[in-house]
């Protein structure tokens, strides 16, 4: 819908097209007010019924609304104007995944505070005269401070003066200061391109020259930077980094989690002199205002960030990078529906520039694509400085005969006591939060369930709750069971982190222990603390979830013990084998970063997998070439396309009429088969009912006129929402 030149302008009278961050996709016809102009891109405030709404000039407008009728625009807001190239991002992901414009556009306009001129604050000067009064020492100071230099705050006034700010307060009140209003922008610091950075191996240094050259000519070029944990794949990109800082670009950094940018943030100011901007959901209203603002007007450089970083108001940007392109963290699941590494690579496609995909277990889809030539392959084979890859073993779990309440076979056992007693850090990863993810009666079985989701509580003994982790709903163990009354009968079956960190301190209680998940970290500070403990050696064993499987660099980390190898290969996920073999490679990967060599030990009940193959030959193109194949004869991505329609309410009699609907309705032509309706596997989700239907499509036929197609023609059932996921990562 972006027609327009950003050089149109709509003048007093015109009619022009205005988008408003609602969830419709219309655009909606204004008339210019008196004396202003306006251009695509221009951000406005308008009306809407009794509201008055922020939206942005989108285009001449649809015309079919009577000049008689015709709103006018209110104002004009005091922010630099969206750029062309985010409106047609804008356009192309709505398009992309069946959401409507507004909502897309609601991503872009996520901090409304900041389209208003930032705040002044109340500062004061000295007047000129100064009036006849009475002066002592203290006044005569402040004055001098503020006759000598710019306004200030009472409190910076006073600082200066060495005085309390009630000498500041009653100057004002005899007139000998003069009250202002003072706007004031926070201050980038910014980055410094040709600050010298560490050394490269030659490795190293032929990928970021090729990376240079891309960020160089400032033309769309997408790079897969593949590298072996530890191979120093951060400072080679860091070179381009520079490169395009150098030419007066922005730069956008992706990270899945927040969590993992506290490393990489010292990282990129050691190498820089300055932190980047940061963008998350941990930023409070103010700075969350600030940095907006900052990216708007260009003044912050480098933005890193999680997946929703992607739609900030870039005016001049310049490269893109995806660290760790290969998690499923960069999948939004609610709202707009869209892969964020998908949609970098159209926002680089569309503005022009480079973008580096980087990963040391690459998504099969972006191997697929350097494969065919799509993505340029840059291949980092060898850990940095002569590091070795750790050595890894496979512990067959069904010789070793373990009692029901332990965890720790007696090899891995062994393993940690002889870290322990070398002086070195060791990590235990499960990918189980709390304590046990089951509780049930041992007198009837009855299981604790969560009453809005189909899904177990979770007990989290450090609490003392049971928790879902789906929806957040918890409650306390009860006393008695509610099926058959018996007293004190639940028991916790199977380990999450906390009843592991219990066997663990029964074995070495002198061990310094850390649990690193969701719940004991939450946001960066407690990322950065966590980091800084293990850095100083302050802890000997981290016991983790997969928060700590990739990005981190502990030279004294020598051993990685996996406790169930198997957690991951449940289930029916198409992508199960893969996320699997990533997360435990990843893992791996924390192992003998250093000085000290560095070993794995992966407990397993099924060593002879595909995946535990792989990962004891440390060989990945095997593993690769056999899940291509699999996803070749099934057509399945990336080597043909899903999109699923998740069907949800609270009466499970409408969603069923609704499912049923659609698979009345379900489009039948060669190559496009749709499978379903089907209970989800969570067929109760925070309260509501919820079943899926898949729809297979071929190679080479593009979904989204076949769906809006569908869901013309079906039945709609009142209170049922039909969702649309298109290319779907998760089947729950």
């Amino acid at each position: 819908m972006v027609s327009d030149s950003p050089s149109k302008t709509y003048i007093s009278g015109q009619r022009c097209g205005v988008l408003l961050p609602v969830p419709l996709g219309q655009v909606y016809d204004y008339r210019v007010p008196e004396g202003l102009f306006l251009s695509p891109g221009d951000f406005v405030r308008v009306p809407l019924g009794p509201r008055k709404l922020s939206g942005v000039v989108w285009g001449t407008g649809q015309g079919d609304v009577d000049e008689c009728k015709l709103k006018t625009v209110i104002e004009k807001l005091p922010v630099p104007p969206m750029a062309e190239v985010t409106r047609k991002f804008v356009d192309w992901v709505a398009g992309y995944t069946l959401s409507s414009l507004g909502q897309v556009l609601k991503m872009a306009m996520s901090v409304p505070d900041a389209l208003e001129s930032p705040k002044g604050v109340k500062a004061f000067r000295a007047a000129d005269p100064i009036p006849d009064i009475k002066m002592t020492p203290t006044r005569e100071s402040v004055l001098q401070v503020l006759q000598s230099g710019p306004p200030l705050s009472a409190s910076e006034a006073a600082l200066q003066a060495g005085c309390s700010p009630a000498v500041v307060a009653g100057l004002a009140k005899v007139g000998a200061l003069i009250e202002v209003e003072q706007v004031r922008a926070r201050s980038w610091a910014q980055p410094d391109p040709d600050r010298q950075g560490p050394e490269l191996s030659a490795a190293q240094q032929q990928a970021a020259r090729a990376l240079v050259a891309k960020a160089r000519t400032g033309s769309y070029a997408p790079v897969l930077l593949d590298g072996v944990p530890g191979s120093g794949k951060t400072e080679v990109y860091f070179e381009a980094v520079a490169e395009a800082l150098r030419r007066g670009k922005q730069v956008l950094v992706l990270l899945p989690e927040i969590a993992l940018g506290a490393q990489w943030l010292s990282r990129f100011e050691t190498r820089f002199g300055a932190r980047p901007a940061q963008w998350h959901s941990e930023l409070g209203p103010r700075e969350r205002r600030e940095t907006w603002r900052a990216v708007s007007e260009g003044r912050a450089r480098v933005i890193v960030g999680a997946r929703s970083a992607l739609f900030l108001p870039y005016q001049d940007l310049g490269l893109i990078v995806v660290d760790e392109e290969h998690d499923p963290a960069f999948k939004q699941e609610e709202g707009v529906i869209y892969h964020a590494r998908d949609m970098a690579v159209v926002r680089a496609h569309l503005g022009g520039i480079p973008i580096c995909l980087v990963s040391a277990t690459p998504s099969l889809e972006s191997q697929v694509n350097a494969e065919a030539g799509k993505y340029e392959l840059l291949h980092l084979p060898e850990r940095h400085g002569g590091a070795e890859l750790a050595e890894l073993n496979l512990i067959d779990m069904r010789k070793e005969k373990l009692p029901a309440t332990r965890w720790l076979s007696p090899t891995l056992e062994t393993a940690l006591k002889d870290t322990f007693a070398a002086g070195e850090q060791a990590m235990l990863f499960l990918n189980r939060r709390g304590y046990a993810p089951l509780t049930l009666c041992r007198t009837c079985g009855f299981r604790l369930a969560c009453p809005n989701c189909s899904a177990w509580l979770v007990e989290h003994r450090v609490r003392g709750r049971l928790q879902c982790h789906h929806c957040g709903y918890n409650t306390a163990l009860p006393q008695r069971c509610p099926n058959c009354d018996d007293e004190q009968s639940f028991h916790a079956c199977g380990p999450g982190v906390e009843r592991l960190a219990e066997e663990v301190m029964n074995i070495f209680p002198e061990a310094r222990l850390a649990i690193a998940s969701s719940d004991t970290i939450q946001g960066p500070r407690a990322a950065a603390d966590l980091i800084g403990r293990i850095e100083r050696h302050e802890v000997d064993l981290i016991i983790g979830t997969q928060l700590l499987a990739k990005g981190y660099h502990f030279p004294l980390l020598t051993l990685v013990g996996v406790v169930d190898g198997d957690l991951g290969l449940a289930g029916g996920d198409l992508r199960a084998a893969e996320r699997t073999y990533q997360l435990l490679y990843q893992v791996a990967g924390r192992a003998g970063r250093g000085a000290h060599p560095g070993r794995v030990l992966v407990q397993t009940h099924q060593p002879d997998h595909g995946v535990m193959q792989a990962m004891k030959s440390g060989v990945r193109e095997t593993f690769v070439a056999e899940e291509v194949k699999f996803r070749q004869d099934l057509h399945m991505p990336p080597f043909g396309r899903l999109v699923a329609l998740i069907v949800s309410g609270k009466h499970e009699t409408a969603v069923d009429a609704q499912a049923a609907a659609l698979a009345q309705s379900a489009p039948r032509y060669d190559g496009v088969q749709v499978l379903g309706p089907a209970p989800a596997p969570l067929a109760l989700l925070r309260g509501k009912h919820r079943k899926r239907l898949l729809m297979k499509l071929q190679p080479g036929i593009a979904p989204q006129r076949i769906v809006r197609d569908w869901l013309e023609r079906a039945r709609k059932e009142k209170g049922v929402r039909i969702q649309i996921d298109v290319d779907p990562q998760s089947f729950l």
